[in-house]
């Protein structure tokens, strides 16, 4: 983990990027398909969901949520990846809920640069470290 200043622009010039956001969501995607089948499985997305902690905190303060509403929130979100609701979750399907998902994020963001602790191989860092090499350049 570290500590990483961005905003909005960050994420967006990220995920504008097209080759670099590929790159990083394949990436992504590999990692999360345990069984190298090129797809992702509700139990292949679910083990990334639960250790983000989506649902259980909110702005860092922990939620009780009963074990039903979780999986029920869990298992909404996996639709909105699965959008040919066959099941699984394909390299595409999963490329664009995540470019909504950033987008959203940084909607929301703002344009006034926020200090955000990052996992190392998340999609957030990547866009950081991709914003620090445009700038070097």
């Amino acid at each position: 983990m570290s500590i990483e200043v961005l905003d909005s622009n960050t994420i967006v010039n990220f995920v504008g990027d097209e080759e670099a956001f590929t790159v990083s969501v394949h990436e992504l995607f590999v990692n999360l398909d345990s069984d190298h089948d090129g797809q992702l499985s509700y139990s292949e997305m679910l083990k990334e969901l639960q250790s983000l902690r989506v649902f259980e905190t909110h702005f860092g303060i922990d939620e009780s949520m009963s074990p039903r509403q979780l999986a029920s929130e869990y298992e909404s979100l996996f639709t909105k990846f699965d959008h040919d609701s066959n099941g699984k979750v394909d390299l595409e399907e999963f490329k664009a809920e995540t470019r909504q998902m950033m987008l959203a994020m940084a909607s929301g963001m703002g344009f006034l640069p926020v200090q955000m602790v990052l996992e190392e191989d998340s999609l957030l860092k990547k866009a950081v470290e991709w914003e620090n090499a445009m700038l070097a350049a």
